[in-house]
């Protein structure tokens, strides 16, 4: 399988080659967070079409179908419209806070895309301690969400915004050990490094019964921490409206609006991480003519097609599944979730002490 490291290191090497270090390294930076927000910017658009597809499938719908060919531009009206509205300026609100909410989210968001492994060798963020520096830069949203509710002045936004900080520091808890569960298994924090780990089978189908729990309530932990339904309390349109974003207009709100659809790609893509090997192929031992052509399939499509597929079952809950009220979605966590996670952990401990995996 190609390593991209190769065409990173050739282009750093070009640019040393006629610039002096701090010029290269501010270059490449530059390069970097360009190629972050365009691939941002696109797959958010992706992402919504591709739910208001699914959602149209679900309900017998033809969706998006006029602007452009089978809608394929709807999205793009949509964001252009969104870019020239207004920004509509409150009385009595917090202004700095208000103006400061969205971007926190945002930053959250993008830091959080930063730390998913692409393909072979494609990352930006490479530490030995990958998915703790994840779980932290992922936990900064809910300040955003939390100052955009308080800041508002609006009974409705701060009761969403209470809402959702209640949900997403709860269920961070079942995420983090979801996580620990699988770095337990892989024996590295390093995201390459759990990616190397399921070079010979992917821990869903290596890793026993604990890492299909630990898949199982990830998936729902996550679903609950991008406020997707049946767990969208904070955005409950039948009872706050917009919930914390009521008040927002314009890019601002589009920064929330962008910041959703991505947060179920990241929440997606770890799944793919660790989980279903990352960027790795499918591998069957003993197969070797299947596993030499899964080879030929370039990494970023084994990870962005692992990562589809798993955002289509989070966007088949939120169509399915009636919403939850504010006290069973706790509940589910902090009686059910938590604990099973808890004797699961050390379920996968006992696993990989005494060699029990596949």
């Amino acid at each position: 399988m190609f390593n991209f490291s190769i065409v990173t290191e050739w282009i750093h090497n070009l640019l040393a080659s006629f610039m002096p270090g701090w010029l290269t390294t501010t270059v490449e930076c530059v390069l970097i967070g360009v190629g972050l927000l365009l691939v941002y910017s696109l797959l958010a658009l992706f992402y919504i079409y591709y739910e208001r597809k699914i959602c149209a499938f679900f309900q017998c719908r033809l969706g998006p179908n006029r602007v452009g060919p089978l809608g394929l531009c709807q999205v793009f009206a949509d964001m252009f419209k969104m870019l020239i509205k207004e920004l509509i300026e409150l009385n009595n609100t917090d202004k700095f806070l208000f103006a400061l909410a969205p971007y926190l989210v945002i930053i959250a968001s993008m830091l959080s895309f930063a730390c998913l492994p692409w393909g072979n060798g494609l990352q930006v963020i490479d530490f030995n301690i990958g998915i703790f520096f994840l779980i932290a830069v992922s936990s900064i949203g809910v300040l955003g969400i939390l100052l955009a509710g308080w800041s508002s002045n609006n009974k409705y936004t701060l009761i969403g915004a209470m809402r959702s900080g209640a949900q997403m520091v709860s269920y961070e808890l079942s995420i983090s050990l979801s996580i620990l569960t699988m770095v337990c298994l892989a024996g590295t924090m390093s995201i390459p490094g759990i990616v190397q780990a399921q070079e010979n089978g992917w821990f869903i189908f290596t890793g026993h019964i604990p890492a299909i729990v630990a898949f199982i309530i990830y998936l729902i932990a996550g679903t609950a921490e991008t406020n997707r339904g049946p767990f969208d309390l904070p955005e409950a349109e039948s009872e706050l409206t917009a919930g914390y974003h009521t008040e927002y207009s314009g890019i601002h709100f589009g920064f929330f609006y962008l910041a959703e659809y991505l947060n179920l790609f990241i929440v997606s893509g770890v799944a793919t991480l660790l989980f279903f090997g990352g960027w790795m192929p499918l591998h069957v031992p003993g197969w070797e003519g299947f596993n030499d052509v899964m080879n030929f399939i370039p990494s970023p499509i084994w990870f962005i097609g692992k990562a589809i597929i798993l955002s289509f079952v989070i966007i088949w809950f939120k169509w399915t599944f009636p919403r939850l009220r504010i006290d069973q979605l706790l509940t589910l966590e902090w009686k059910y979730l938590l604990p099973i996670n808890l004797v699961n952990l050390v379920v996968m401990v006992l696993v990989v002490v005494y060699n029990l995996h596949f």
